[in-house]
């Protein structure tokens, strides 16, 4: 039975289809491009998402790539931050597994703001400040895989791998909820926006940019906007 709620010409409908003719009108390498281009508005629609961060790469392959920061305003897409540089995992984008050196593809929500530094100031996003017993689990024979930890006693008895949330590269640091509903055992973990090593320096999977532009970022999302995040390879 078709759906009741989707009609013929709808917004919904009519982006589903735009990116059903641009896909197979499109070279094999620009296809992948024009689908996460057509198709993000309408994932972020199913979000509930008004602000959105949009990942950008050159290919799958790329480490690195643009970010941007949109805005829904009367029904349309308005960039309101654009062109800032990020670095990503050394092989590309298209997340399968735990420690593939990929950054997830795909949308996704953006979750708690965390940090070993104060909260920013303007700051609207729930922030935690970290501590010496913030742990990330990435053992995916715990319980705990893919969550943020409180732990007191010596990590090393506790989990075979695990990150430490008080380290300089999360001064600021935004959670991507990817893999958390359901959490899938060795599917990836710990997939943070946070600051960057150097422009050349691409991460074991997340996310990263310079301080100064991390900051700008924070301060204008909005919780009320259920903010997200996309990623894929731009059309060009």
């Amino acid at each position: 039975m078709a759906n009741p709620g989707l009609k013929y010409g709808s917004p919904a409908i009519m982006t589903v289809l735009l990116a059903i003719l641009i896909f197979i009108n499109l070279p094999l390498s620009n296809a992948s491009a024009a689908s996460f281009s057509a198709s993000w508005p309408y994932k972020a629609d199913l979000l509930k998402a008004s602000q959105i961060v949009v990942v950008e790469t050159k290919s799958v392959l790329s480490p690195s790539g643009l970010l941007s920061l949109r805005e829904k305003r009367d029904g349309k897409w308005t960039s309101i931050l654009s062109a800032i540089p990020v670095t990503i995992g050394p092989n590309g984008i298209g997340k399968t597994k735990e420690g593939d050196g990929r950054t997830p593809s795909g949308v996704f929500p953006l979750g708690q703001a965390f940090g070993t530094a104060v909260k920013p100031q303007g700051l609207r996003l729930p922030y935690i400040r970290t501590t010496k017993t913030d742990y990330w689990v990435d053992d995916r024979t715990s319980v705990q895989y893919n969550q943020w930890v409180s732990y007191s006693g010596n990590p090393d008895q506790r989990w075979d791998s695990y990150e430490r949330l008080l380290q300089p590269l999360y001064k600021y640091a935004i959670v991507l909820r990817y893999n958390d509903n359901p959490i899938v055992p060795g599917k990836g973990s710990a997939i943070f926006l946070h600051v960057w090593r150097a422009a050349n320096k691409p991460t074991a999977g997340c996310i990263a940019m310079s301080e100064s532009n991390l900051l700008k970022l924070m301060k204008l999302l909005d919780p009320a906007s259920s903010p997200a995040i996309a990623i894929g390879v731009a059309l060009r």
